[in-house]
């Protein structure tokens, strides 16, 4: 009988499924108590002071840029390997996008090639930057963080691939992704294929008090209920912002509370899958490198290979479908239209030429494993 692996899966059980049929029966499906039950467990999980729930990752990445001040024609640094919301965030608040190349090793924004970048315009050309912990391996966040700090620069974690990953600092403290010690927000997805899945949906993760409100205002159209006066009866609001409808319903966050605590195990399940894959690969196949000090979440596993087409289609004959993450955001026709078409990122367009995600979920079992790892063998040995 063919397979059918695909590249990523939700796993979706019955404690899921009793939760969200508890919420269905309630009395609020949106803007009820599930929601902030989810923030305050996320916070807890992540380790920071603050959570937001929102519609999705990409509503979590324009709130952001808003919040922290992004204005017209401001300029901020991300990587062209990522989802195009990445990049499209600035984009959103009239922002111009500067790329950085990658590491051709573990496939992150260089941090050598953004500090020449930052340091070859004078000070203040720049306000941001929006590393991403790609495949779920995290960022050093505190290399950055020391380098915003001499620029006046902001810094939002893209989180999304790694809820559960971290890195140890200069002190050998364990930062978590988006727990927003060195990044001053971060921003979590929750679409089927991650980590935790709420069908659509999104975390922003912040330290900040006065960024956390900002957020919540703008999060429900700009519109609070703070400053009700005597003089005002119960449903008295105030519209102080220009804010969206980014907000998460109950029904969602219900499953989210318990996709969340299952994450621990989903992880290291997830590490256990790409132990099997680097014994089967050393000194065979390329794949994204682990620094010391770090603990990928693996939302991926990228291989390349220098046949990477004919390896994808090899691979779906025989029922794997694999993926590519992702196509450089410069060379897309929106940004090459805007004025990306000579953009020296020869790293990213490499790795792009040669990259391909294999199956990556928890519920894969060892059978489908040793399947995929066989046909890539096969493939490579012909």
């Amino acid at each position: 009988m063919k397979m059918n692996i695909p590249y990523g899966r939700q796993n979706i059980d019955q404690k899921d499924i009793d939760m969200v049929v508890k919420t269905l029966q309630s009395d609020f499906l949106t803007q009820g108590p599930v929601v902030k039950s989810f923030e305050d467990k996320f916070s807890e999980y992540v380790g920071c002071k603050y959570s937001i729930a929102v519609s999705n990752a990409t509503a979590g990445l324009h709130l952001a840029v808003l919040a922290l001040g992004l204005k017209p024609g401001d300029r901020v640094i991300t990587t062209p390997i990522t989802f195009a919301a990445s990049a499209n965030c600035i984009r959103y608040a009239g922002g111009e996008v500067w790329f950085a190349d990658i590491d051709p090793d573990t496939y992150l924004l260089s941090f050598e090639e953004t500090r020449k970048l930052i340091e070859s315009k004078p000070k203040g050309f720049f306000k941001g930057i929006i590393p991403v912990d790609f495949a779920g391996l995290p960022v050093n966040l505190e290399n950055f963080r020391k380098l915003a700090l001499e620029h006046d620069l902001w810094i939002i974690e893209d989180a999304c691939h790694a809820p559960g990953g971290y890195f140890a600092d200069s002190n050998n403290i364990k930062q978590m992704s988006g727990n927003s010690n060195y990044a001053d927000i971060g921003i979590f997805s929750f679409h089927p294929v991650k980590h935790i899945a709420c069908g659509e949906g999104g975390m922003i993760t912040t330290n900040n008090e006065d960024l956390y409100k900002k957020l919540l205002l703008l999060r429900t159209h700009g519109i609070t209920k703070e400053n009700m006066s005597e003089n005002h009866g119960g449903w008295y609001y105030e519209m102080q912002e220009l804010g969206f409808n980014y907000r998460l319903t109950d029904i969602q966050s219900s499953l989210g509370i318990t996709q969340l605590a299952k994450n621990a195990t989903g992880v290291a399940k997830r590490n256990t899958i790409a132990k099997r894959y680097r014994q089967a690969f050393e000194n065979k196949i390329k794949f994204q490198s682990l620094p010391q000090n770090r603990y990928n979440a693996h939302h991926l596993f990228v291989i390349e290979s220098d046949n990477r087409k004919e390896l994808y289609d090899y691979l779906r004959e025989n029922g794997i479908y694999a993926q590519i993450h992702y196509i450089p955001i410069h060379t897309l026709p929106y940004y090459r239209k805007i004025g990306y078409k000579e953009a020296d990122l020869k790293n990213s367009e490499n790795y792009y030429s040669r990259c391909l995600s294999l199956p990556m979920y928890p519920t894969l079992t060892d059978e489908e494993q040793d399947f995929v790892i066989s046909k890539v063998l096969d493939f490579i040995n012909e």
